[in-house]
């Protein structure tokens, strides 16, 4: 472990169990930490089934005489890790939430304060939450005893009174953003935590997600299960998914300089033939840029094994050509391309236009179809299915899901054959985050019907029966 500091801080973030990708987020932070602050910073990825008391005793182990400091980043709404971070703060330990969200999951969710049933917050289980680029930290860091921490960015912290105080976030900085150590992780074990050996890493070429630039107006349905109850649908202006938490918390930054681009790819480990370990290119529009990217990497003598694509169906189809182009490169350098999610989410349009995904069910199947012609032309180069691990997106269940829907959906698979090779083991239930599009939506639901849903910490569960307020304004 990092041990070239006096002082040290420890990064807890969530894993899948006998899993071997990286997680480029806490990672990078703690790169940026380690090289900008005096102090050493490791990550520890936290599986489900780990032993708290093993995990404690690892963090006495690792910190020594050192004032133990622990963020927390990515956790995947797990109120387990939340509820970590409480006890470690009582038990003195100095506990930061970071990463997506953080500064919604620190305050709570919106009129939590005018109605109890709302999530309050995780502002009692941490002593500072820290919203944006993780080099912010660098300021608390540098004075972590100061008094006067109105001037250090994206910081949120209970001020004497006991009020909410959240100071304003810096912008993304590539200086920052070209170097990421992949041998800070450790994951947990039934003795405590073991060092990571990482086969699948990720490379951040675009910050946000496009979809996500601009605010749209949308029209989302009632729930199936209170469709009778309703006199219209619910208007929004989302930007986004509907359900996803990471547009409405970062929207689009775009995309980060090349030289740290590059400068990330020089930073991944290699296999035992002196390529660099596959890994996710972490850009939800990826196509147009990638033939030049190949080219360059291959200028530089950086050998690439295998690259990860995770795009919505709209932008593999208008980045076909590109594609083409890169696929082409890629036999002549021997690089295989793995489009290893695209983000379909549903095969049905109602469903579709309530997810707001801007996707037709005529898009998504007209992607599976240029797909599958594309692997006949490339068979060596081009990965698109379950069998070459790819996980595409498919939502199931969601509020709306009716016996039409489902007649619909399942005919579809069917008659185009997506069990064989498009749909994942398993689907992905719905999961509404309380700052997300859809938590307008529950709320409005709730404000019109005199209805309370329940919280499950910072996720709202739509799928239990909703109960009626009698003695709260909604």
């Amino acid at each position: 472990m990092a041990d070239h500091h006096t002082n040290k801080m420890v990064i807890i973030t969530s894993f899948f169990k006998d899993e071997t990708y990286g997680i480029l987020g806490p990672q990078m932070a703690a790169t940026i930490i380690d090289d900008h602050s005096p102090y050493a910073c490791i990550v520890i990825a936290v599986t489900r089934d780990y032993d708290k008391i093993a995990l404690k005793s690892a963090l006495t182990d690792y910190f020594g005489a050192a004032r133990p400091l622990v963020g927390f980043s990515s956790l995947s709404g797990r109120e387990d890790l939340f509820a970590l971070a409480g006890e470690l703060k009582d038990d003195g330990v100095t506990t930061i939430l970071a990463g997506p969200q953080a500064a919604a999951d620190f305050a709570g969710e919106r009129g939590w304060r005018e109605h109890p049933h709302r999530f309050k917050g995780f502002a009692d289980n941490f002593d500072f939450g820290l919203q944006g680029p993780a080099e912010q930290a660098i300021g608390l860091l540098n004075r972590r005893d100061g008094h006067d921490r109105s001037q250090i960015p994206g910081l949120l912290y209970t001020d004497r009174n006991g009020h909410l105080c959240q100071n304003p976030v810096n912008g993304w900085n590539d200086a920052y953003l070209g170097r990421v150590c992949w041998d800070n992780i450790y994951v947990t074990t039934q003795y405590g935590i073991a060092s990571l050996k990482i086969a699948t890493g990720q490379v951040l070429q675009h910050i946000g997600c496009p979809h996500a630039a601009r605010s749209i107006p949308t029209k989302i349905d009632y729930p199936a299960a209170l469709a009778g109850r309703q006199a219209g649908p619910i208007k929004l202006l989302l930007k986004g998914c509907s359900f996803c938490d990471v547009a409405a918390d970062k929207g689009f930054h775009g995309k980060i300089g090349r030289q740290a681009l590059l400068s990330q790819i020089r930073c991944l480990p290699a296999t035992r033939d002196g390529r660099k370990i596959p890994f996710e290119l972490i850009n939800e529009n990826p196509l147009p840029a990638l033939p030049e990217l190949l080219k360059e990497v291959n200028h530089l003598g950086l050998a690439l094994s295998q690259i990860n694509l995770t795009m919505r169906a709209d932008y593999f189809i208008t980045g076909l050509h590109h594609l083409k182009e890169s696929l082409r490169l890629a036999r002549e350098t021997g690089i295989f391309i793995l489009l290893s999610s695209i983000g379909s989410e549903s095969f049905d349009d109602t469903l579709l236009r309530n997810l707001n995904k801007g996707l037709s069910l005529k898009k998504n199947l007209a992607a599976v179809s240029h797909i599958r012609q594309l692997k006949e032309t490339f068979p060596g180069h081009l990965g698109y299915s379950t069998r070459d691990g790819a996980n595409h997106g498919f939502i199931h269940p969601t509020p709306w899901d009716t016996k039409v829907s489902a007649a619909e959906i399942q005919k579809n698979i069917a008659l185009y054959g997506l069990q064989n090779d498009i749909l994942p083991p398993h689907s992905t239930p719905l999961i509404i985050h309380h700052a997300s599009g859809l938590g307008e939506w529950i709320r409005e639901i709730e404000r019109r019907e005199s209805l309370a849903f329940k919280r499950h910490g910072s996720i709202i569960g739509w799928w239990d029966d909703p109960q009626p307020i009698y003695d709260t304004i909604l």
